[in-house]
């Protein structure tokens, strides 16, 4: 009986490059995304033990600059969450937007992004809501949700989604807060979803 040792020995690599392709792994896609989301369930894990004492330390609020845990705040709030649904709720929204947006920026410039929006955030509570006490990253996801309408940017060309999303978006945050008061800081939501337009607006112009 004939036997093609030429044709089994190409089936053969074929086949071996087909399941090492097909091998599965844990890809960090995502560092800085990761990164802030398991430092918020470690805190959010300690507050839940501690009966609060996370949201007390860290949660932002206007107390005297000459206290150091006040510029602390200015950043700290994002990391720390009012219950598990509300951590779930920002969390979803940044791991399904977040690592998109790390690919296609960089983890440098989102990690700066965020820590500018963050600040801007706890900044503008302080200053303008100072009795309002604040914590959560939903301007984090705000910021990062604008941000994801600009991938889509050509030289030249200015998506219309972009509009849309950014008059929806703000058009929205802007009525909720005037005709439908709660205890949901409107201040974080719009002042992450401007800080993402000016960021897209920046990455684009500075692209390589």
């Amino acid at each position: 009986m004939y036997h093609n040792f030429r044709l089994e020995r190409a089936f053969t690599t074929q086949y071996n490059n087909f399941m090492e392709k097909k091998r599965f792994g844990i890809d960090i896609n995502s560092p800085f995304i990761l990164w802030l989301t398991g430092l918020a369930l470690v805190l959010l894990v300690i507050d839940l033990i501690t009966g609060g004492f996370m949201r007390s330390l860290f949660a932002v609020r206007k107390t005297s600059f000459a206290d150091p845990m006040q510029y602390v705040r200015l950043v700290s709030y994002v990391l720390v969450h009012a219950n598990p649904a509300h951590y779930v709720g920002n969390f979803m929204m940044i791991l399904a937007i977040g690592p998109m947006v790390e690919e296609k920026y960089g983890s440098e410039r989102i990690f700066l992004a965020a820590v500018i929006t963050t600040l801007i955030t706890g900044l503008g509570s302080v200053i303008f809501f100072p009795n309002v006490v604040m914590v959560g990253a939903s301007g984090i996801v705000f910021m990062l949700i604008l941000l994801a309408s600009f991938t889509n940017m050509r030289q030249g060309r200015f998506p219309i989604t972009v509009l849309l999303v950014a008059a929806l978006y703000l058009g929205n945050e802007i009525f909720q807060g005037l005709f439908s008061p709660d205890n949901i800081s409107r201040i974080g939501h719009i002042a992450g979803g401007l800080c993402g337009a000016v960021f897209g607006l920046l990455f684009h112009s500075n692209k390589n």
